[in-house]
């Protein structure tokens, strides 16, 4: 056997790269993230992971997927990336939840988006090894869509633990696959309650199935984020599960719990014979919000106001979001 290299990777999620060209922009946002990447880049790292939501509204603008392209391709390591909500839309549902300012039917994951989203950023599910250590993405919120894309997710998923061992295994998907635990019910969306749980996380029995493949293919760490929270770390089903903080974005459901992290940065990753060491690096730059302007949430297409953009041209939505 070849002698192990110790090596050095690098985990974020929810940088929401955004511009003002657009019918909304929070700057601190992009504020918060380049002082996150300038420490990136001070890293001697092999890679970076992006765990989703690069965009703000990647979902409805194609030009966002060029931003966070070519701001990704300015770090001195490779970066592989998997989608989130905001970049390719939201997990499935044919029910309306009890937000009026927002149509969630219409905001379902689409086949369309996922295949531009993969033209920039590569596969929505890929899987290598690395000095010993399997690497895998997925963008589970296909799950449950009938989309072809959610046959080719659990084709995927039941061929990994057939591969080739591994030193390690980590992989990465951007929803939480629960939220309090992982037998909690099938959250209601239609319920307002329930509505955030239904948003933030997997519903059974797709959550179920999803786990014990992770635990089959021998997946030692599991990093998810969407939530823009860190929780503490959890050992599920033998796995260490990382619910992670954004890289920019502004925590969301802190006030749930009282030892949530709500700090903007990033995660260390050291692979030594012992394991791998997880640790949460700080953003350089925790500024407030300043000049944002536009809505905030999914907004409905026909109520977004382009002329509040402060930079020329402003940005319309990709034209076949609004054809009949």
């Amino acid at each position: 056997m070849s002698k192990f290299t110790p090596f050095t990777f690098l985990h974020i999620n929810d940088h929401h790269l955004g511009t003002p060209r657009s019918y909304r922009f929070r700057p601190a946002i992009n504020r918060r993230w380049a002082a996150i990447k300038g420490q990136l880049a001070q890293v001697e790292a092999d890679f970076l992971l992006v765990g989703g939501d690069l965009t703000r509204d990647g979902d409805t603008h194609e030009y966002e997927y060029q931003l966070a392209r070519e701001d990704l391709d300015t770090l001195p390591f490779p970066t592989f990336v998997i989608a989130g909500n905001m970049d390719v839309g939201n997990k499935h549902t044919d029910r309306q939840g009890p937000h009026p300012e927002r149509d969630d039917v219409s905001l379902n994951v689409t086949s369309e988006r996922l295949r531009l989203f993969a033209s920039y950023f590569g596969p929505i599910n890929w899987t290598f090894v690395h000095k010993e250590v399997r690497f895998t993405g997925f963008y589970a919120a296909v799950a449950g869509s009938g989309l072809p894309e959610e046959d080719r997710l659990w084709r995927f998923l039941e061929r990994l633990p057939d591969l080739p061992d591994a030193r390690h295994h980590v992989a990465m998907m951007h929803y939480w696959p629960y939220m309090e635990s992982p037998d909690e019910p099938a959250w209601d969306i239609t319920e307002p309650g329930q509505y955030d749980d239904w948003y933030f996380s997997i519903n059974p029995p797709y959550r179920g199935r999803i786990l014990d493949l992770l635990e089959a293919s021998a997946v030692d760490l599991l990093f998810c984020g969407h939530v823009h929270t860190g929780r503490p770390v959890e050992v599920i089903q033998g796995m260490r599960i990382y619910r992670t903080p954004a890289a920019g974005n502004t925590a969301q459901l802190a006030e749930r719990w009282t030892d949530a992290e709500t700090r903007y940065g990033f995660q260390l990753c050291e692979v030594t014979e012992a394991g791998i060491e997880v640790s949460f690096v700080v953003g350089a730059d925790q500024c407030e919000e300043f000049d944002s302007y536009g809505p905030t949430g999914h907004p409905r297409i026909e109520d977004r106001d382009y002329s509040l953009a402060r930079e020329q041209p402003p940005l319309s939505p990709d034209p076949w979001l609004t054809q009949d």
